[in-house]
């Protein structure tokens, strides 16, 4: 059972990721890329012989290191960045397949394409668009709240939508449905966390762009994981009937 497990989320994962990846290369990469040019003309030092003000110089929270201190490693426009994205997407493309099997048959349920389809939906819902609703996926240059804040935050709502949708879609009774309920708004009623200063140089369609994208590309993503999940676990469950 955990080999077959196993197998399907990598499989599932490994096909998921290369979707993902060509989707993200396509769509979503650049407007990084544009919205890096915006941050690096925001930055970058007035004209000789100008007055600069004072914090020109001074670290901010995009990730620009001040004189002396040590910059965050990045990898490198083209091909480099090209491949860690697409070596984070098929980790967490395999995370999440080994995630979605996991859930299937921790509540008695057996993956079939159209099963695991419904459930990944779910996982969407879930570690995506509830999120989004609060702190939606932003470029490069955008004002943030602190990392760790927007991290709890973010844990808190998936968790608590995960839970939700549970006891909703599947334990299906009038109490387990109020509770779900309660548990998809409660995040949202507590809010997320903001910034302290909203100014920036990206325009907000640019934003408003690569947050629809992003959405976008996720949804395919669990889509294809969901998909491809159950038609492997199904094949394999063949294979070894056969063996």
């Amino acid at each position: 059972m955990i080999l077959r497990l196993l197998s399907a989320a990598l499989a599932a994962g490994f096909l998921a990721a290369v979707v993902a990846t060509g989707l993200q290369l396509v769509l979503t990469s650049p407007l990084i890329v544009a919205a890096e040019r915006y941050e690096t003309q925001a930055s970058a030092p007035s004209a000789p012989g100008l007055i600069q003000p004072a914090h020109v110089h001074l670290a901010h929270d995009h990730g620009h290191a001040a004189p002396g201190e040590a910059r965050e490693w990045q990898p490198a426009p083209g091909l480099q960045r090209a491949a860690f994205t697409g070596l984070a997407t098929l980790v967490g493309a395999v995370g999440y397949a080994l995630l979605l099997g996991a859930v299937m048959l921790a509540v008695g349920r057996e993956p079939t394409p159209e099963s695991a389809l419904g459930f990944a939906v779910a996982g969407f819902l879930a570690v995506a668009l509830a999120p989004a609703v609060g702190l939606p996926p932003e470029l490069p240059g955008s004002e943030a709240a602190p990392l760790a804040a927007r991290q709890a935050w973010w844990v808190m709502t998936a968790v608590s939508t995960a839970l939700g949708l549970y006891l909703i879609l599947v334990r299906r009774v009038a109490i387990t449905i109020l509770g779900g309920l309660v548990l998809i708004v409660g995040p949202h009623l507590a809010g997320a966390p903001e910034a302290a200063e909203t100014k920036t140089a990206l325009p907000a369609g640019l934003a408003a762009q690569f947050a629809a994208r992003s959405l976008g590309v996720s949804f395919v993503t669990w889509a294809v994981i969901g998909l491809a999940f159950g038609w492997c676990w199904q094949m394999f469950g063949r294979e070894r009937a056969n063996a």
